[in-house]
């Protein structure tokens, strides 16, 4: 008390003395005059109270805690970035939200520039389809926990609708045609959704997204099918199984084994429905030889035929398709193991003969045992087919993409480029 007394006299004749105006004068804020110390206490005592007033007056109080938490809750629901984040914008500027959140969308891009590089294995396929073709992107993150976020499902949905929208001059032949990253990245959009909205770029909007979510998150790949005519497109995505599924599985194949079996397909194309977004997924183009033949029956076998790709993996359509490189490959290694048992030469090549037909089976799409009916294989149901309908009926083209597949081998050649480009290759 008795320091606030002694400055109270140097601090009002700084704030109120003039040149040539004596102290009794009426009060001025007009602070031009230069203060006279009587003491030393009375400069110390100045400078503790004008520290004092300055510290006051400069700074602003913090909100209470409540609406601390309150602008916290507001701005992750806003932007979903990490808490520490929002709360470090918040208390950058002052607790104004919108400030902050200017800020934290800065800071989200500069971080998600820096963790372009980090490898990212997880995330999702989407589906876009109509009547002509059918478009599949992936979309990749570090972590199966930015997969499942809904901004992250958006943004994949998103760039596959846009995907199927860019027109191609090889897109209009029948067949699976690559979508060009790079273009596809300029192209504008119009995102609606509440966190992350407004005219943007495709590339500019994955940025956003990488920045809320924290993680790397690119667009590595995407693929296009156009429709055969005449003839149908089908698609299965494989999402995670729901708890229903199995019932309604069990059910269906009861179905049909009481003969209903158009009902039974009924059931489970519920439980094939393209919901968007999946981690595998199977495309399939069935052409027929007569237009005028009705294509209820081709979409319905082409359907399960989808669901075949996704659970056999086939890698080739024909064994005339099979490549000479893969061919020799394996009757290489059969022909090592066969050498092994030591038989004769005319046993091991009847072996790796036996063998190769096994090796047909697993790879050859036609050749492979049919997921639905094990009793027959592929080109069994498609030659069935082609009797119920009068007309032939063969497997134009199939796609078969899975997340994440190749990523690691994909990382491994990167980091040996730079070696391999110093050892002269």
């Amino acid at each position: 008390m008795a320091l606030c007394r002694n400055a109270k006299g140097p601090l009002s004749r700084m704030l109120t003395t003039r040149p040539g105006v004596s102290y009794g004068q009426r009060y001025s804020t007009a602070a031009t005059a230069t203060p006279i110390y009587q003491s030393a206490d009375d400069k110390t005592a100045f400078r503790y109270a004008f520290g004092v007033l300055s510290r006051r007056f400069s700074s602003q109080t913090p909100p209470a805690a409540a609406v601390q938490m309150s602008l916290i809750k507001q701005l992750r629901e806003r932007t979903s970035a990490p808490i520490k984040d929002v709360k470090a914008s918040l208390v950058q500027c002052n607790w104004d939200i919108e400030a902050a959140q200017t800020d934290l969308r800065k800071r989200g891009k500069v971080l998600a520039m820096k963790k372009a590089g980090r490898v990212a294995t997880e995330g999702l396929l989407a589906l876009a389809q109509n009547e002509g073709k059918a478009a599949v992107i992936e979309l990749n993150c570090e972590t199966d926990f930015v997969a499942r976020n809904e901004i992250f499902q958006y943004l994949a949905l998103t760039l596959a609708k846009q995907a199927l929208l860019v027109e191609n001059a090889s897109q209009l032949v029948s067949g699976v045609h690559p979508v060009g990253l790079e273009s596809l990245e300029e192209l504008k959009l119009n995102l609606e959704h509440p966190k992350i909205s407004g005219d943007t770029t495709v590339q500019n909007a994955i940025t956003e997204v990488a920045a809320m979510m924290g993680e790397n998150v690119r667009l590595r790949r995407g693929f296009v099918m156009s429709a055969p005519s005449p003839g149908v497109l089908s698609t299965y995505l494989h999402t995670s199984p729901q708890p229903e599924h199995a019932m309604i599985s069990k059910i269906s194949y009861e179905l049909e084994g009481l003969g209903y079996r158009r009902i039974s397909f009924g059931l489970r194309h519920l439980m094939c429905m393209d919901v968007g977004l999946g981690r595998i997924v199977g495309l399939l183009s069935l052409e027929i030889e007569d237009g005028n033949s009705p294509l209820e029956d081709l979409q319905r076998v082409g359907s399960e035929l989808a669901v075949h790709l996704v659970a056999a993996k086939p890698l080739f359509l024909t064994k005339e398709g099979v490549s000479s490189d893969a061919l020799e490959s394996e009757r290489e290694i059969l022909k090592s193991q066969a050498e092994s048992t030591g038989k004769s030469q005319m046993a091991i090549e009847k072996m790796v003969e036996g063998r190769l037909r096994k090796y047909y089976e697993e790879v050859v799409l036609v050749e492979q045992k049919f997921v639905m009916n094990d009793t027959m294989n592929v080109k069994t149901l498609l030659s069935n087919l082609s009797k119920e309908v009068g007309s032939t009926v063969k497997i134009g083209n199939f796609f078969r993409m899975e997340v994440g597949e190749g990523i690691q081998r994909e990382e491994a050649l990167s980091a040996d480029e730079p070696a391999a480009q110093a050892a002269g290759f």
